[in-house]
This record gives structure tokens, C-alpha cells and sequence, in this order.
């Protein structure tokens, strides 16, 4: 999707070197639509330049800061030299993150979507996100519960969670802690097993986006291990298994200890 609008002074964009002159460098923006910039030989690169072909090519990608906006005269001053490596890293993940995008939405919707309809769903989506890429990882995440309050109907809801868990690929942490479970009536061993189901949880307890594994360590030490999409996530999955498994033993008459680190006399 290219904005039909202008960049603003100060915004970084990505564009395609288009032609080089002694004078300068003219870039087309490829996140607008039919617009081109000039960059300035002096604001190709830092110090003095005898030759700009030596900083730049023909068909090269590249990040500019946006100078200034002249709508009357259509023109647009660019600065490649005013734009940092981590900038620049930044500005181009988040331009192939918008192109992962269009592309999602044109699988969710078809490659013959119109722009009316594009736009529609579109600023739906970042009515409630800061980018359609942000929509579309969350869906794959959280499923239909994360468009709840995006102003789309249902069909084209579900069409962007199949895509979405179809095509994202979501980062995932893991974190891992340990429960020391004892129990000393007669049937400790029942009452252990289950207070370690107790930690697993079932569908309600677990949201699907996480990924809980309790293992036994070593009497009277067992491990909890979860994958989730983020470290709150994780560690609050962790906490509440670990809680579910002390509720029940101390029911049935047990103790339960979490702590994070393997004890020193069970390495």
C-alpha cells in the first residue's frame, strides 16, 4: 500500500535511487505514491565529494531523512547523509514489515481487492494498532479475541487470523522455573501427580498462544517450562502454574515451594 499523500519534514523514507547527476540524486519514494525526491550532493554523504557515484547507484535502496516539502512546487529535499546505521536497519525492517503486510492482505482478501476496500480495512486495523504488520502478528497470536474491538465484521476478521496463523511467524521466548512439591499422607504420591496436572492446566487456564511443559527433576523437584510470545507473558504463565500446583497440594495437605534456579544439591 503506497500513502497518495505527502512525507512530512523530519519522517525517514525508503526509496529507490531513480537517476544520478553531478548535482545530486533523485529517489522515488517507495512508500508514496508517485513521488520522487531530491538529495543533494551535499547531503549524500559527510565531507567533500568528488563523485557521487562512489556513494550511490542506480536502482539502490536507500533511507533519507525528509528535509523539507514544497507541495506547490512538488518537490521534495532528501538528506541520505542525516540517517545513523540503526536508523537505517530500523527504517528498512519496518518497510519490509509494511510489504509482508500488503502482501497478507492480499492473500486474506485477494490479489484483486480494490483500494476502497483496502483503505477500509486498513484504517480499521490501525484505529488499534500502530501498523497493519502489528494487527496481523497480534491475530496470529491471539486469534479472533485480539480484532474484538477493530470495526471489521466477522468474515473479514476470521480472514485475517487464518492468514495471519498461516503466514506470521511469531517470535517466542521461554522461561523456565521449578516447584518442590512434598505431600506426607499415605497416597503423597497421588496428591503430587495431581498437583503437577493442576500445574499443566486445561484449555481455559492456558491461553493456545502458550506452550507449558512440566517435567520431574528429581524428588521433590519438578520443572515448569513455558514458551509464550513475550517475557510478561511467559513469566505470568509460569507464576500461575506454579500456583495451581501449590493450591492443590496444600489442599490435600502437601507443601510447595517456586523458585526459579535449580537447587545447588540437585545439579
Amino acid at each position: 500500500m503506497k500513502y497518495s499523500g505527502w512525507p512530512e519534514s523530519g519522517e525517514l523514507v525508503v526509496g529507490e535511487v531513480d537517476e544520478i547527476t553531478d548535482f545530486g540524486v533523485f529517489v522515488d519514494l517507495d512508500e508514496y505514491e508517485n513521488k520522487r525526491g531530491l538529495c543533494h550532493i551535499s547531503e549524500v554523504a559527510s565531507g567533500w565529494i568528488k563523485n557521487v557515484r562512489d556513494h550511490v547507484r542506480e536502482g539502490q535502496t536507500v533511507v533519507a531523512k525528509v528535509l523539507d516539502v514544497d507541495e506547490s512546487a512538488q518537490q521534495i529535499d532528501l538528506s541520505i547523509k542525516d540517517v545513523n546505521e540503526h536508523q537505517r536497519k530500523e527504517k528498512i525492517q519496518e518497510w519490509k514489515n509494511q510489504q509482508k503486510a500488503d502482501n497478507w492482505m492480499e492473500i486474506a482478501f485477494g490479489e484483486d481487492i480494490d483500494d476502497e476496500r483496502y483503505s477500509a480495512i486498513a484504517n480499521a486495523i490501525l484505529a488499534d494498532f500502530e501498523t497493519l504488520y502489528d494487527g496481523f502478528e497480534t491475530a496470529a497470536i491471539h486469534g479472533t479475541d485480539a480484532l474484538e474491538d477493530v470495526d471489521l465484521d466477522d468474515e473479514e476478521v476470521d480472514a485475517i487470523v487464518q492468514t495471519a496463523r498461516q503466514n506470521v511467524s511469531v517470535p517466542y521466548v521461554n522461561v523456565t522455573g521449578y516447584v518442590d512439591l512434598r505431600c506426607p499422607t499415605g497416597d503423597g504420591v497421588d496428591r503430587i501427580k495431581e498437583a503437577l496436572q493442576a500445574a499443566e492446566g486445561d484449555d481455559d487456564e492456558v491461553p493456545e498462544e502458550i506452550d507449558l511443559e512440566v517435567t520431574y527433576v528429581g524428588a521433590p523437584e519438578y520443572r515448569i517450562r513455558v514458551q509464550a510470545p513475550d517475557y510478561k507473558t511467559a513469566e505470568d504463565a509460569l507464576e500461575s502454574a506454579a500456583g495451581r500446583a501449590k493450591t492443590r497440594i496444600e489442599t490435600d495437605g502437601g507443601t510447595a515451594e517456586y523458585h526459579r534456579e535449580r537447587r545447588e544439591d540437585e545439579e
